[in-house]
Order: structure tokens, then C-alpha cells, then sequence
């Protein structure tokens, strides 16, 4: 049956601020949309559960989501995690047992609400995401289903951190966010007095996450705890998976599908990292609907329909020219029962000296030492959909790769899943990598980066060991391209790239590497999916329908710039990124915050020990007369054996400084 949103909604309240007590006696900060009548006619419970301020940082974003479900018979509860927003507390890192514990109690108390029927789900995008699959992992006995949008499954090889076993710029970037976000006080209007008690407690107990995330260069024991990977079977509600290809979480949409015992669906659309119902690139659907005939299924035990339809709706983009924006990628949904197809086809093309070939050809050995600034075109990995977000012409970076190239398709080709490439080839140095880049060549030459794969040759395997490459020796190995749905077009052509150096996505090895490839023993595998007549009679999704959003007062427009420089004189190649949150005035707090900061990646030609990354940001909060500035700033630097990583935060009250600390630590290098 066709469900949309309640055809006589219920009249809802939003209650700005509620308490709900931890067993030791720590309150965490809750909002809360609810029916009026809610008390006379109890509604399942929606928790979303962030550390990202639901008084100020998404406010908007919230007002959006949540109060078109809430009309349909829903309490959605928004939460802030211990220790951040308004919640009481100490807040250490992303995803600790803590926050899951404080997770499940936070489910056992929405249980017990008498507006509540017992029933509970949680929603969550990106952090939201990770801990709803981390709690239903702990198993809350309430909690019966939930919708994890643009997450993760393995925190090591699915995150912002490492990526194929490389330690990569984002690990930087999102420190450098999180060190002067983590630091800003909660509302006094809220929290009352003790609001400086609370604040001070925050900045003494903030540290820069890069230094625990370098202290940890394989996927150990800090990396599995939290990865539901580790035992999917420990996962027993329904889950809903949904990500988009231009997210780099995109990938844990098919491994959830494919591990998970529990009834589970997914969704993959042509989104960067964003709710569906916002999404760019478009089309944007109607997103809330669907989670509303998830939820009335699971929560309500009404009969939507939606588990009779595919188990993975995927959208197929066409291919399309190599530009940094797209407002919509054109393409169509498809559709599979389960995943992993039995209708994939898997073709193999064989990588002879500058050609991609049914048919392999003879052993021929080629040298690659790619220039230390290929992967230039790369912007970053997960992407916001920022403007310059995509990659752009491919043609530069393969100056400094090799490339083997097809034939131009005589018909369209469609794929959908993770390509593979497997790589005969030995490396000069103990320690190398290899990126690969699977592109659509346009018939004018114009190439478009479809996915990319990295990986750490000196854990091929098993990412939770370091083994030195012993140089001329060769070996095999596999490199995992991100899942994706695309379609070449007739008259294009498929081509693979590979690299030795990958910057400034990927820290450099400590050496320049040559690695020697032996074309005829390498080659690509495509996951091909034949056209299916069932995917025109798909169920179409709805038109998005949201919320009101909130009312603000923009003091400063938000701005990025992304330029890069060279130095003629020693060959240094910086990028350099200026952003601006602007500065927002919350209409109807009287609240103004924001934030602004910039970047530097730079590495010089021959020498990878000359790469280093610098962040510099400035958050701001200001009410009632209270301004507060957090000031940090992030270096790091590398030798031959050592990380070098320096930090600084300096908070300030009303222009005069009250707190300032400084870092300084040497972390061995491990691998990378």
C-alpha cells in the first residue's frame, strides 16, 4: 500500500528544553516534538543523539526533520551527548562505551514515559548514524528498529581517519573542527549557574583527537570498539542503511546489507553527506515519508509495504563531464532483492602496458614513481556538498600515474557495487602505497573520476598488523574500489589509474617510492549489472516535504575558497583552504554563533618529508551579553621515523583571555 504522511496530522507542542536523568546522576540535555494529546494517546519514541548542540548548531536542521514526523504520531527526541551542548557531563572522544551506555538509558527512559508506548527507534546522520548502530549493538530492549544514514559499520576502514590503511587529511580537518567545538559552554538560560562550572570543566578536559587517532595507525582495539562489523550478529532490530555515492560512508550501505542477520534495507543515493530529504547533488527525495513507513512498520506494526519492496534501492548515475559541482546527477533507481546479486556479473578486464583488454598480455614490467603532488584533483574525502566539492579533469592527475585505457563501449555499461583491481608489483621502499582511480573517459578525452581505492602496502590484508615491504619483492594484492552505481555511455571509455603517491588525501610515505607494476599479471574486475525491465515499476519516492527550519538573521554569509599555489622557486605545492561559517543570529534566541578558519596542505616535488598540514579556527558564541571565542590551531609534520604534532587553544570571555593551553608530542610512525 502507498503511505505518505498522516492524512489528518496530529497537532504537535516542542518542548525547548527537558532533563533526562543518567544512572549516576549526570542529566543530559533533551528537545522534544510530541502530540498535544500524546499523554491520552501514547506515541512511539524517535531519538536522535548528537554532540552537535540542539539549542544552536542544528537547530535549523532539526526543526526541519523532526516535526513533520512528530505530526504523524511520534515523539522525536533530540539529545545532546554527555558533555557537549547543554547536556552535564565530561566528553572525551567520538563513541565511547559511555555514550553508548548513556544511549540505552536514554532509551530506557523514553520507554518508561507514560507518552510513550514502549516502542523506540533511533535516526541519525553521520554521528548519529555510528552510535545508533553502536547501541543496537548493546541490544535496549525497546529499541526496534532504526535508520543509519551515512555511517559506518568498521570505524578504521570506513571513516574520516585512515583509509586503506593510510592515515589521510581529513583526520586533521575534522580534529581541528571538533577542538574548538568540543570547548564552547552551554546555555546558561538553560543550565543555570553553574554554566561557567560546566564550561571550565569542558576546556580542561579538551585535547586534540588527532593525538589518540595517531596513536592508534592500525585497526586495534580503539578502532574495533564500536565497529559492529566485529560481530554483525549482536545487531538484532530492523535496520534502514542509507548513504549517498558522493559521501565516502557510501560503502557500508551494501556491507550492512550483506552482514546483517536482522531485517535490514538500504538506500544510495546520488547525495553527498546529507539527509536525503536535503540532498545534493539532486534529486532530492521525499525522505521523511520513507522513514515514516519504516517507522509506522516497525514501531507501529502498520503494514507500509516497505518491506515487500527491493532490499537496496540504488540510484545509477549517468555519465556525466568532470566539473567540482553538480546540482543533480542525472540517472535512474534500480533495484535488488538482496544483497549480495546473484545478477552481478562480474567482468574482468585485463591491464596490458596503456590498455584495458579482455585478453591478457604478456608479463611487461612498468616503473611508476608518480610526482609527489599527484591527486591534486582529489578535494577531500567526505563530502558536505560544499561548493568545489567533486574532483575535477582526471587528466592531471594521470600525468603522474599510469593509465590503461579501453576501448570506446559500444553500448552502455552499468556497474553497481565495489570494483576491484588486483596489482602484481614490488616496491623499491619498506613502505609505499598504491592509489587507484577508476575513470569515464569522454569521447573528447575529458575524464571523469568515477571511485577511487587506496592501500597500505605494508598491511595488504590485515590492517591490524605492519609488515615492511622488502624491496624488489613481488607481491599481489587487491585494492577495493568504493561501492558506486554508474552507467558509461556508448562511445566512452573505461579507465584505471594508478599512483604511488596520492596528496593531499594521503600522507606521504617517508621515502619517494617506485613501485614497478607488471602489466598482463594486473587487472580490473567490474561488478556489471544487466538491465532489469522490474526497475521501470519501482515505487517512485515522493516529493520532499519539510519542516519549517528556523528563522535566522545571517550578520556573515558562509564562504569557501579552495586555491592552490606553487612555488616556482623550490617546487613547494600548497592547498589552501579559507572557510566561513558565517555568523548567524539566532531570531528567536537572541543568539549569535559561527565560526571561520583556514587550512594549509603543502608538499615540495621529491620530498615527502616536506608535507605538513596547519589548521587555524575561531569559534564564536554570544548572548545576553556573554561573547565567547575559542582560538586553536593544529600543525603536523613528519621525519623519517616520528609524527610532530603542536596544537594550541585559547578561550576568551568578553575579550580577555581565560584559558589557554598548548600541546607538543613526537607519535612514531607506524605504516604510514
Amino acid at each position: 500500500m502507498t503511505h505518505s504522511f498522516a492524512a489528518n496530522p496530529r497537532a504537535i507542542h516542542e518542548i525547548e528544553h527537558s532533563w533526562i536523568p543518567m544512572p549516576d546522576g549526570t542529566r543530559l540535555a533533551a528537545k522534544i516534538w510530541i502530540p498535544i494529546d500524546a499523554e491520552e494517546e501514547p506515541v512511539p519514541a524517535i531519538l536522535e543523539y548528537l554532540p552537535y548542540r540542539k539549542r544552536d548548531g542544528t537547530r535549523g536542521r532539526d526543526r526541519t526533520n523532526h516535526p513533520p514526523v512528530a505530526k504523524c504520531g511520534y515523539a522525536c527526541v533530540r539529545v545532546d551527548i554527555r558533555g557537549t551542548g547543554d547536556s552535564e557531563g565530561i566528553y572525551r572522544d567520538e563513541y565511547t562505551p559511555q555514550e553508548q551506555e548513556d544511549g540505552c538509558a536514554i532509551i530506557a527512559w523514553l520507554a518508561e514515559q507514560s507518552w510513550c508506548t514502549g516502542s523506540v527507534g533511533i535516526i541519525g546522520i553521520s554521528w548519529g548514524g555510528f552510535n545508533g548502530l553502536q547501541i543496537a549493538a548493546r541490544r535496549p530492549p525497546a529499541l526496534k528498529a532504526i535508520v543509519t544514514i551515512g555511517s559506518t559499520d568498521d570505524r578504521y576502514a570506513t571513516d574520516v581517519h585512515y583509509y586503506g590503511g593510510c592515515l589521510i587529511k581529513d583526520n586533521i580537518d575534522w580534529a581541528a573542527v571538533m577542538f574548538g567545538y568540543n570547548a564552547l559552554p552551554p546555555d546558561p538560560e538553560l543550565v543555570g549557574e553553574n554554566w561557567r562550572e560546566m564550561w571550565n570543566a569542558r576546556l580542561e578536559a579538551n585535547v586534540p583527537w588527532t593525538l589518540e587517532w595517531l596513536r592508534h595507525q592500525r585497526r586495534d582495539d580503539y578502532w574495533r570498539q564500536g565497529s559492529v562489523c566485529e560481530d554483525f550478529s549482536k545487531i538484532t532490530c530492523a535496520v534502514y542503511a542509507v548513504s549517498g555515492w558522493g559521501d565516502n560512508y557510501n560503502e557500508a550501505v551494501p556491507r550492512l546489507l550483506a552482514g546483517l542477520d536482522a531485517p535490514a534495507k538500504g538506500l544510495s543515493g546520488p547525495w553527498c553527506h546529507q539527509y536525503p530529504n536535503k540532498g545534493y547533488p539532486g534529486p532530492a527525495i521525499g525522505f521523511l515519508q520513507e522513514t515514516v513507513r519504516w517507522w509506522d512498520h516497525w514501531l507501529k506494526g502498520i503494514d507500509t509495504g516497505i518491506m515487500e519492496e527491493p532490499a537496496w534501492r540504488a540510484w545509477v548515475q549517468d555519465s556525466a563531464p568532470p566539473v567540482t559541482a553538480y546540482d543533480e546527477r542525472p540517472g535512474h533507481w534500480v533495484g535488488e532483492e538482496s544483497w549480495p546479486s546473484a545478477t552481478i556479473d562480474w567482468q574482468r578486464w585485463n591491464m596490458n602496458p596503456g590498455r584495458l583488454e579482455r585478453d591478457a598480455g604478456a608479463a611487461t614490467p612498468l616503473v611508476l614513481k608518480s610526482l609527489q603532488t599527484t591527486g591534486l584533483t582529489q578535494a577531500q574525502l567526505c563530502h558536505h556538498g560544499e561548493p568545489g566539492c567533486f574532483s575535477s579533469d582526471q587528466r592531471e592527475d594521470d600525468a603522474g600515474s599510469l593509465v590503461f585505457v579501453s576501448e570506446p563501449l559500444s553500448q552502455s555499461l552499468e556497474i553497481l557495487g565495489a570494483p576491484i583491481v588486483e596489482l602484481t608489483l614490488s616496491s623499491d621502499r619498506p613502505t609505499a602505497f598504491v592509489a587507484v582511480r577508476l575513470n569515464d573517459v569522454a569521447a573528447d578525452g575529458a575524464s571523469t573520476r568515477v571511485h577511487h581505492g587506496i592501500l597500505n602496502l605494508t598491511r595488504p590484508t590485515d590492517c591490524s598488523t605492519t609488515t615492511p615491504l622488502m624491496p624488489g619483492e613481488p607481491l599481489t594484492v587487491r585494492v577495493e574500489i568504493d561501492d558506486i552505481g554508474h552507467a558509461f555511455a556508448a562511445g566512452h571509455r573505461i579507465a584505471v589509474s594508478v599512483s604511488s603517491t596520492y596528496w593531499p588525501l594521503v600522507w606521504p610515505s617517508p621515502e619517494p617510492v617506485t613501485l614497478t607494476l607488471v602489466a598482463g599479471q594486473c587487472h580490473l574486475e567490474l561488478p556489471v549489472r544487466p538491465t532489469n525491465p522490474t526497475d521501470a515499476a519501482l515505487r517512485p519516492f515522493q516529493e520532499a516535504v519539510n519542516g519549517p527550519g528556523e528563522e535566522t538573521t545571517a550578520i556573515n554569509e558562509a564562504a569557501v575558497t579552495r586555491t592552490i599555489t606553487r612555488n616556482m622557486l623550490d617546487g613547494t605545492v600548497t592547498e589552501h583552504t579559507i572557510f566561513d561559517d558565517g555568523l548567524t543570529f539566532h531570531n528567536e534566541l537572541a543568539l549569535t554563533d559561527g565560526a571561520h578558519g583556514q587550512s594549509w596542505h603543502s608538499v615540495r616535488e621529491g620530498d615527502p618529508l616536506s608535507a605538513e598540514s596547519r589548521t587555524e579556527r575561531v569559534d564564536h558564541w554570544k548572548k545576553n551579553g556573554l561573547e565567547i571565542e575559542l582560538h586553536t590551531r593544529q600543525h603536523l609534520t613528519a621525519d623519517g621515523t616520528d609524527f610532530h604534532f603542536t596544537a594550541k587553544m585559547e578561550a576568551f570571555e568578553n575579550g580577555q583571555k581565560v584559558f589557554s593551553r598548548t600541546w607538543e608530542e613526537a607519535i612514531p610512525r607506524d605504516g604510514n
